[in-house]
């Protein structure tokens, strides 16, 4: 194996993973690509660390930012070295760490302007409160699948144009949304908030993730409290976690917020990632949403989560929301890309709206890496099945 680096997965990236080989336990190891091929090293049997024979990587991400960065350096020297690396073709993946709590943001400006303008064309498409405090609700963590599971369509209440009672059956309106997910590694204690500063004491990296979305069932339920059914039958989640320290290069400037943020969401120092998504339905690139255009930083939306006292655990999980910007091409979700379904936009030679049975949707996602080439965050894909 050389030292070098490709297809995005070099020495300056090496994400973490969970995998097993032949129906064997499962363990950790770290991706690691180069011009003979892709490869996993397994940690565990590099270094005999306990925590690297658990199924999850929850154990090595309580461990904190310093274990982080020894671990990080040992595992560049294996993989330049070779010891310990199984083809990445002979290895079968699984979610790479149990899931504690999973939270949803709404932080992108061009997202949230798009879907107000859809839903209330007559109105102010942003709601009071949205540029005061980053939007979220809190999710389902135990339906957060990782990339390749199957998407059930998911069943429920709905109501549609011109109804004037409820059906039950499966959603006619299944979307996407394209998001960043942010992986927490070391715990906060309840009643102390994380402030704005503390965002790389707690976050280890992150992970592509597609908030799959049932639109129809959504518009009934989530007037007074929010999104329910519509949001929590699946989550999916890439199987690689990059490190928050293969990202060093990607930090960039957001644009400019107004009105300043109240103190405890940094006003003034507002960093986000320059991150390219691209999303592809049945193999066609259909958007390509820029993560450098979303409005709330990573910072803010941990310091948000946390300001009321409510604790961070091990392995919580929290995202993004719908990444957008703001050509009609880089939109994140088909809800925006077909316009509620009133503008079908062209896919395989033909207009779409929604999701359709049997349809596989792709998310992709790189960045500028610390040597100076770009990394292959981990994908995110999932085929729909029909209702059960």
């Amino acid at each position: 194996m050389s030292a070098g680096g490709a297809g995005g997965f070099g020495l300056d990236h090496l994400p973490y993973g969970v995998f097993s080989v032949a129906g064997g336990e499962r363990r950790i190891g770290v991706r690691f690509g180069d011009g003979s091929g892709d490869w996993v090293v397994d940690l565990h049997a590099a270094t005999g660390r306990p925590e690297f024979a658990e199924p999850s990587l929850n154990a090595f991400l309580a461990l904190g930012p310093e274990v982080w960065r020894q671990t990080r350096e040992q595992a560049g020297e294996l993989a330049a070295s070779g010891e310990h690396a199984v083809p990445l073709d002979e290895a079968t993946l699984h979610r790479p760490f149990e899931v504690a709590d999973y939270v949803d943001f709404y932080a992108s400006l061009d997202h949230a302007t798009n879907v107000g303008r859809i839903l209330r064309p007559d109105s102010e498409p942003l709601l009071p409160n949205w540029r005061h405090l980053p939007v979220g609700y809190h999710g389902r963590a135990g339906t957060v699948v990782p990339s390749g599971t199957p998407i059930t369509r998911p069943s429920g209440q709905r109501r549609g144009p011109g109804e004037v009672a409820p059906t039950f059956g499966p959603s006619r309106r299944l979307d996407i949304e394209a998001e960043l997910g942010f992986v927490v590694g070391v715990p906060s204690p309840i009643g102390t908030p994380v402030p704005f500063s503390g965002f790389g004491d707690h976050v280890f990296g992150v992970v592509g993730l597609n908030d799959w979305s049932a639109r129809d069932i959504q518009a009934w339920e989530y007037q007074p409290l929010g999104p329910f059914l519509g949001k929590s039958f699946a989550t999916s989640v890439s199987h690689w976690v990059t490190p928050m320290a293969a990202l060093e290069a990607a930090w960039c400037d957001l644009p400019a917020q107004e009105p300043e943020p109240l103190p405890y969401l940094g006003p003034g120092a507002v960093r986000g990632l320059d991150i390219d998504v691209e999303v592809l339905l049945d193999g066609e690139v259909v958007s390509r949403p820029p993560f450098r255009t979303m409005y709330w930083s990573p910072a803010q939306l941990l310091a948000h989560l946390t300001v009321n006292g409510a604790s961070l655990r091990t392995g919580d999980l929290f995202a993004s929301g719908t990444i957008s910007g703001p050509e009609r091409d880089q939109r994140g979700s088909l809800l925006e890309l077909s316009w509620g379904g009133r503008e079908p936009f062209v896919a395989g030679g033909r207009e779409r709206t929604f999701l359709e049975d049997g349809d596989e949707v792709v998310l992709r996602y790189s960045a500028l890496g610390t040597g100076g080439g770009r990394i292959t965050l981990g994908e995110v894909a999932g085929r729909i099945v029909p209702a059960g």
